[in-house]
């Protein structure tokens, strides 16, 4: 059956003067208006299209591709407000109407707004701008025993939605909330913008922090390429090295030294570069012949500065016996007897 708010691929069972007719795979025809039919349509194409109800509430397709489906989030901007509420621009011939009820405030004509996309108790699309009611800030399954949706790591879609004291909240996927903290942020973002980022933690409630580079070694081998192009498309050197100040080699690569180090490192591992004091260059024919500087071993120090000065220890002094006086009451005299 055909999905309402979404991308459908529906063959065509009738051409009629005003449109083709697709089959909704239910029994019935959605008509595709004879403006959207592709040139050269025939009965039994398969044609990817949009349905949503046009302004008589019926079933209707187009060709043309909205900004947002169904249970989607995205940055749009009014077109018209009257007194029942906000009319979005989100790329089709009707609007996308958000009532009053489903504004955080009042929404002004000329201005963006972030809003949820999902079906009223009639069945109509329409827009909120109340996202805490659709977007979940626990990302967990909702099944017992079923796996939760995200592991560190894991590549995520979002749009940023305001800043925060932590950084900027973020729709993870359309569905979850997310923070970027200010320290993972290395370029300048805005509230719509939409980013790839990558799950930093889970923390122990299931919030999600999110990083807008690769986590751990995943983010080397992408920066390796990226340091190597720059290496070969210029002279072959680059004025940065492992004793770059950090925030020089953040304004060329948008990473932090450490991370710069590591993809540098790797890469001298492989025999494509040399890292000279100033700069790193692209290996040749004479780098090649040379042998790697033997790495030093430093042998253990068998004696301390403790034990080098100590004195020898000193023999213990053999005791004296000692003497016990006995008094002899025959004699009278008072013995004594060694111990």
């Amino acid at each position: 059956m055909a999905e309402l708010g979404r991308y459908n691929t529906l063959k065509v069972q009738e051409m009629a003067p005003h449109g083709a007719y697709l089959d909704d795979e239910d029994g019935g025809q959605i008509l595709l208006p004879t403006r959207q039919v592709p040139e050269g349509t025939e009965i039994g194409d398969e044609i990817k299209v949009f349905v949503y109800l046009d302004s008589e509430d019926r079933w209707i397709a187009t060709c043309q591709r909205p900004r947002v489906q169904l249970h989607q989030v995205a940055s749009l901007e009014v077109v018209d407000v009257n007194r029942t509420g906000a009319f979005l621009d989100w790329g089709l011939a009707k609007d996308l109407f958000v009532p009053f009820a489903e504004q955080k405030q009042r929404m002004e004509q000329g201005n963006s707004y972030l809003v949820y996309v999902l079906q009223d108790n009639t069945g109509r699309l329409i827009g909120s701008a109340r996202l805490n009611r659709y977007i979940s800030d626990e990302a967990k399954s909702n099944w017992p025993g079923s796996p939760d949706p995200y592991s560190v790591g894991d590549k995520v879609r979002m749009i940023v939605s305001h800043r925060t004291e932590l950084g900027y909240k973020a729709v993870v996927d359309d569905e979850f909330w997310g923070v970027i903290h200010h320290d993972d942020i290395r370029k300048a973002i805005r509230p719509g913008n939409k980013l790839e980022g990558y799950v930093k933690r889970i923390r122990d409630d299931h919030r999600l922090d999110i990083s807008l580079e690769p986590i751990g070694h995943a983010k080397i081998a992408p920066l390796a390429t990226r340091i190597l192009k720059k290496l070969q498309e210029g002279d072959g050197t680059l004025g940065l090295s492992d004793k770059s100040p950090a925030d020089l080699i953040e304004l060329h690569f948008g990473v932090s030294k450490r991370v710069f180090k590591m993809a540098i490192g790797q890469l001298f591992k492989e025999r494509k570069i040399v890292i000279e004091s100033d700069h790193i260059r692209l290996t040749n024919e004479n780098d090649a012949k040379k042998p790697r500087p033997a790495k030093k071993h430093h042998k253990p120090q068998t004696t301390t500065k403790a034990s080098a000065t100590a004195k020898p220890a000193e023999k213990p002094k053999s005791e004296k016996p000692r003497k016990r006086f006995v008094n002899n009451k025959k004699s009278g005299k008072t013995l004594s007897i060694k111990k």
